[in-house]
């Protein structure tokens, strides 16, 4: 019924005299860069053929729905389909695969590429698509493409369940789930995209498909971890586990003691078992954040995470690391896991300057951990975060390689730095601290990286994600499902030839 009526939409279209001089149409970009002209009888027949809303550059709110989380993108599209249902997404793609617009696909904004926003083509916007249905006995929960990892963990608390997927609440779960999935549950229950079942998806010609693990399989092995490289998904289907209260939090040491206390972070992850996702933190303490005065002179090493075990178990499992030094402050405590969600929230608030760069290390060396705190003792803003991601041992690498796209399941540690600011003056200095402070890392670094964490560096280092055997494999089957490349603003993976 849905595909039934999208056709006839845009059957309805296509009777539209495309080449009508209106002076009040539209002004779009193609996907060649080509500049054309829309005219506004077409317009009003798209409207007319979709629930939900055109947004065009003169229309009210329209600088608000083109905002992305990264104030570094600041992209005019010439036109934004707020889509309020499966069939306004299959009419939209149609609709940009007819005209040949350059085309974006948004869920949450938060990818720090700024990927989900384009310079003069067609956004679809499914932010308005947060439909969460939960099957409590089954265990099973499915989603559609605007919800947040916030959205989804206040659902799912109601229930004494959670989700594996995101370190922070606001990010969207297509976005993260497409390219792999870290969050508090990884070391437990594996990816995101480890506990996807099965996903609908609309293909670049505007066919609706249901891939999963007895239908479409190939389709579904390129989806987890290919990103949006294969069409637009419109239902996420996931397997969730009993998880209820947590043990969250972080323990805050000085900088000046950062070298001993991320050796011992580095010492207590060799035997931390997998109930536990942790990680270690540098950044300074923002100044609302109730803390000892100490930890507002100067830069903080943070190090916690989640524990989702029994906790009398975990008490007995993070003592070490809550004694260790002893810390200046140990906010560890137990808490709802939707509250665990928000916990890291705080340093990475939406609408400021974000530049990042990331890549699994080998190991965590002395030497990495020198040139890191070096580094971080001259940002040169207050509000950069480095992560040090502890993965090791754990559901992530017990997934056979070859059962999924995603490229890099073995290594024990992932390193990201966001560079975050406030004003676009300050834009060269941060970005050039980064790339000295990212080229400084480099001896350290696994040529292998998480596609989620990066912006637009280049068709190498998408490579770099996956290995060449499977990016081989990824770009027969973009050929297959959109070898026009109409779902080209993403980590792309060009069709092969």
């Amino acid at each position: 019924m849905v595909t039934e009526n999208a056709e006839i939409n845009i059957a309805d279209l296509e009777q539209v005299n495309v080449d009508e001089k209106i002076t009040s149409g539209l002004q779009l970009v193609t996907g060649d860069g080509e500049k054309i002209s829309l005219p506004k009888a077409l317009i009003e027949a798209f409207t007319a053929s979709v629930r939900g809303k055109l947004v065009a550059p003169n229309d009210t709110n329209y600088d608000e729905y083109r905002k992305v989380h990264n104030a570094m993108i600041n992209k005019r599209p010439g036109l934004i389909v707020r889509c309020a249902g499966v069939a306004d997404v299959i009419v939209a793609v149609n609709f940009a695969r007819a005209h040949r617009l350059l085309l974006a696909i948004r869920g949450a904004g938060h990818s720090v590429a700024g990927s989900s926003v384009c310079e003069g083509g067609i956004v679809i916007d499914l932010s308005d698509m947060k439909g969460i249905h939960i099957d409590p006995v089954a265990r099973v929960m499915r989603v559609e493409p605007g919800v947040t990892w916030g959205d989804v963990s206040h659902e799912l608390q109601a229930f004494g369940l959670a989700a594996t997927g995101g370190f922070v609440s606001t990010t969207g779960v297509s976005g993260l789930t497409l390219g792999g999935g870290l969050g508090w549950l990884v070391r437990k229950h594996g990816l995101a995209l480890d506990n996807l079942l099965s996903v609908d998806i609309v293909t670049s010609d505007g066919k609706f498909i249901t891939a999963g693990l007895d239908q479409n399989q190939e389709l579904f092995w390129g989806i987890r971890g290919g990103g949006g490289n294969f069409g637009i998904i419109t239902s996420f289907k996931f397997k969730v586990h009993p998880v209820d209260k947590v043990l969250g939090g972080l323990v805050l040491h000085p900088i000046a003691n950062g070298k001993k206390a991320l050796q011992f972070w580095r010492e207590f992850n060799t035997n931390v078992p997998e109930e536990m996702t942790g990680g270690a933190l540098l950044f300074n303490a923002p100044a609302e954040l109730p803390l000892p005065e100490v930890l507002h002179q100067d830069a903080i090493v943070a190090m916690g995470g989640v524990y989702a075990g029994e906790l009398n178990t975990g008490e007995n499992v993070l003592r070490p690391l809550r004694s260790y030094g002893p810390p200046v402050a140990d906010i560890f405590q137990p808490m709802p896991y939707s509250a665990a969600q928000t916990m890291a929230d705080f340093l990475w608030p939406r609408g400021f300057y974000n530049y990042w760069k990331s890549s699994f290390l080998r190991e965590l060396s002395d030497a990495a951990i020198d040139t890191i705190l070096r580094f971080f003792s001259n940002t040169p803003s207050q509000k950069t975060v480095v992560v040090l991601e502890h993965l090791g041992d754990s559901a992530v690498s017990r997934v056979a390689d070859e059962e999924t796209s995603f490229g890099h399941r073995n290594y024990p540690v992932n390193f990201l730095v966001t560079s975050i600011w406030t004003h676009p003056d300050e834009s060269e200095a941060n970005i050039r601290w980064t790339r000295e402070f990212w080229s400084a890392m480099k001896p350290f670094l696994a040529d292998a990286v998480y596609l989620n964490y990066i912006g637009d560096e280049g068709e190498e280092r998408i490579q770099a994600a996956y290995g060449m055997a499977k990016y081989n494999r990824l770009a027969a089957l973009k050929k297959k499902y959109d070898p026009g490349n109409l779902f080209c603003l993403n980590q792309n993976i060009r069709p092969a030839m």
